[in-house]
């Protein structure tokens, strides 16, 4: 079983990641959770904070000499705007110099965490709720990557919306990587890519923020992960609950969802064939999105998810002030303009780390050598059928 855990605030000192289950002897390379880290950091309509970050990922336990060893391998990522926070977010009391926040976000965690904790200061709020914390699960997103890269498995991930502006395009059309990561949105079409980037600008100029939608797409899954046998075993369940974990984030598409939803039946559901050539069954369409029942089908696995658009305004919207209780402006912290393409590298992530997760419980093994073993007998196994 795959674990992950998480700690660390925006402002504080650095992130921490700890991932626990790993099969020993598994290639991990510090170069490829960085490239990550800075994709995560681009995308056209990003804050002044990415200006000072330059996410890097120090693993300091579990790999030795590139290669896992088993035990849980430790990263840390460091906030270089730490140096400009130390006194308001220091962990001593001497000295401690409070930067209170009581005027409430609307659409952030601010007002629900302080109703929670009872705290009088939303910023023991933002300060964990905040998608800086994003930058960790990216980085062990990467580990999960590592461990799916030598099955044949890679996860990509491309922007469909940013406000108004749409991508059209049929489910399942195979999609042009390279130029979805040189487009400043990650969208494959040049012309909407401007008409995104003309979007954010004009949100900017009226002090606002757009939202939108990515699409996650994993290749070259084998079938048989996940189960139906309980709820929680689901992987379509998983992988719902994990994207929609990722801040901002507030709705999920399997395959064709929420068209299939007004169709009837025969314009829906997957066609199973028998390929001899290949010796495996395979689907004439995929708009399942490569799952029934919670299992893989050996088709590739794709979701859209949904991203409301960023709850900082540069005019801020009215909410109330938690010690007068007074109708005031919102606080103002630096923020974005558009999330979407970062947002989209996150989801890989998630949806990496649960295939992974799904991977290492199907194959087991504690070392790489041994899953892959059981990997491609299960692989012969199929193709004997």
């Amino acid at each position: 079983m795959l674990r992950l855990l998480t700690a660390g605030e925006s402002h504080g000192p650095g992130l921490t990641v700890i991932v626990d289950g790993l099969p020993a002897g598994l290639p991990v390379s510090g170069a490829a959770i960085d490239r990550d880290l800075r994709r995560r950091q681009g995308g056209y309509g990003r804050g002044g904070r990415q200006k000072i970050e330059r996410d890097h990922a120090e693993i300091t336990s579990g790999v030795r000499g590139g290669h896992t060893l088993g035990s849980p391998v430790t990263l840390h990522i460091v906030n270089r705007d730490w140096e400009n926070w130390r006194r308001p977010m220091q962990v001593e009391a001497r000295g401690f110099t409070s930067k209170r926040v009581t005027r409430v976000r609307p659409g952030h965690a601010d007002l629900a965490g302080v109703l929670k904790y009872g705290f009088d200061d939303a910023r023991n709020v933002l300060e964990r709720a905040s998608a800086r914390e994003t930058a960790a699960r990216v980085a062990a997103g990467a580990l999960a990557k590592a461990l799916l890269r030598p099955a044949g498995v890679t996860v990509h991930s491309y922007t469909t919306r940013i406000g108004p502006c749409a991508l059209e395009a049929p489910a399942g059309a195979p999609v042009a990587w390279d130029l979805v990561e040189a487009s400043p949105v990650r969208c494959p079409d040049a012309d909407l890519s401007q008409a995104m980037v003309a979007a954010i600008d004009a949100a900017r100029e009226r002090g606002d923020t757009l939202g939108g939608c990515f699409q996650v797409i994993a290749a070259g899954v084998p079938p048989g992960l996940g189960s139906y046998r309980q709820w929680d075993t689901r992987l379509d369940g998983l992988l719902a609950q994990a994207l929609c974990s990722i801040q901002g984030v507030k709705g999920v598409e399997l395959g064709t969802g929420f068209t299939a939803a007004a169709q009837p039946g025969s314009a829906v559901h997957d066609e199973p064939r028998w390929d001899p050539a290949g010796r495996r069954f395979f689907h004439r369409t995929n708009r399942a999105g490569g799952l029934t029942g919670g299992v893989t089908t050996g088709e590739p696995v794709w979701c859209t998810v949904a991203v409301k658009p960023i709850s900082t305004l540069l005019r801020p919207l009215r909410s109330v002030d938690l010690a007068t209780k007074a109708e005031v402006n919102a606080h103002y912290e630096r923020s974005d303009i558009c999330v979407v393409p970062a947002t989209g590298v996150v989801g890989e992530a998630m949806v990496a780390w649960v295939l992974a997760g799904a991977f290492v419980e199907k194959f087991g093994g504690d070392g790489w050598a041994e899953t892959r073993r059981n990997w491609r007998a299960y692989l012969a196994g199929l193709r004997r059928r």
